[in-house]
């Protein structure tokens, strides 16, 4: 880790900073429904690249694990009801003042912007796989997000919430914590992070080259 602060820290959204499994397990009727109905949810969406509508591959994830069709809509209408991670505040509290902030989500342009409301940051930047044209891991949001920030890959770090980032973040030249809250596995292609951790407590010792 650089001891040089970061000009940008770049975020995934819906894993890394919002607990959104808590909400597809509700509106899914159990744990066990909502973790299947995502699982099939990020198999589809990293393999799409190219981006289709998120909606549709929402839709598609329902009807692949046996769920109702009108369970995507419920999941539509409480989107809003997204919280964020214990933690989540206070570390990008820290953060504002020090470094440009931004998303980098694999969603519509509609609920990504719903989602990054929730936590009531003033965002330098927010990504959607919709503006970029492609799902992540492919190298074009986090391109994007760094273009618009005007910052290069090597001034910035990146705060992943899935594993598949790694491969992504990895191709652009971004460092990366992986805050891996609800204990996903490694994509067996996918490089490590330069730090996991299922907390954020250790990302701005991280940043500030501290031992984390």
């Amino acid at each position: 880790m650089s001891d040089r602060f970061p000009r940008a820290v770049l975020f995934d959204l819906l894993t890394a900073l919002l607990d959104s499994w808590t909400l597809w397990d509700a509106v899914a009727g159990s744990e066990a429904k909502g973790r299947a109905w995502r699982a099939e949810y990020l198999r589809l969406t990293y393999g799409n690249d190219a981006y289709v509508p998120y909606e549709q591959v929402v839709r598609d994830a329902a009807r692949a694990t046996g769920l109702a069709e009108t369970i995507p809509q419920a999941l539509d209408a409480r989107w809003a009801e997204l919280k964020p991670w214990d933690g989540v505040p206070a570390a990008l509290a820290a953060l504002r003042g020090r470094a440009k902030l931004a998303v980098v989500t694999n969603c519509s342009v509609r609920l990504g912007r719903i989602a990054a409301g929730v936590l009531n940051v003033d965002w330098d930047c927010v990504v959607t796989a919709e503006e970029a044209g492609y799902y992540k891991p492919n190298p074009q949001p986090y391109r994007m997000a760094l273009a618009r920030l005007g910052v290069a890959p090597a001034e910035a770090a990146f705060v992943a919430g899935s594993g598949y980032d790694l491969i992504g973040t990895s191709a652009v030249g971004l460092r990366t914590y992986w805050h891996n809250r609800v204990g996903l596995k490694r994509p067996h292609h996918a490089p490590p992070p330069d730090l996991e951790s299922p907390t954020l407590d250790r990302l701005l010792p991280w940043l500030e080259g501290r031992p984390a």
